[in-house]
């Protein structure tokens, strides 16, 4: 059965965008800067595992700096725990949809990720985690 890993949210300010999740319940769990992907992330953990990433680009150049100029603050993906990651590629090609990554990338914590393109999932960007 599949479980969602995290839900990711672009903003321009992880301090500003911690205020609401903090009055949530939510707390704060850990930073870490991801450069190859152009981001700064702020965990904010909730029951359960319940897992928020709010990113902040590094800059307006990044994937998130060029989400949030183009639609502003929000969802930028959700995330989806898989076991093995290679094979969950393979079987979404063979069945049409369309890969940002087709090989799998390191991500956040060093999990293993790859993305689905959004024109595959009526507009929303998917991220793979290797559940491993």
């Amino acid at each position: 059965m599949a479980s969602v890993n995290h839900i990711g949210i672009a903003t321009k300010s992880l301090d500003e965008s911690q205020i609401i999740w903090d009055a949530l319940g939510f707390s704060h769990s850990h930073d870490e800067l991801v450069e190859e992907q152009g981001v700064k992330v702020r965990y904010m953990r909730g029951e359960s595992l319940t897992t928020i990433e709010l990113l902040e680009p590094l800059s307006v150049e990044s994937p998130v700096g060029r989400f949030i100029s183009k639609r502003g603050p929000g969802i930028q993906q959700i995330a989806i725990n898989v076991d093995d990651i290679e094979s969950k590629i393979e079987h979404l090609k063979s069945i049409g949809i369309k890969m940002i990554n087709e090989e799998p990338i390191t991500g956040t914590n060093g999990h293993r990720i790859a993305f689905i393109h959004p024109s595959s999932c009526q507009g929303v960007l998917i991220e793979l985690v290797e559940s491993k």
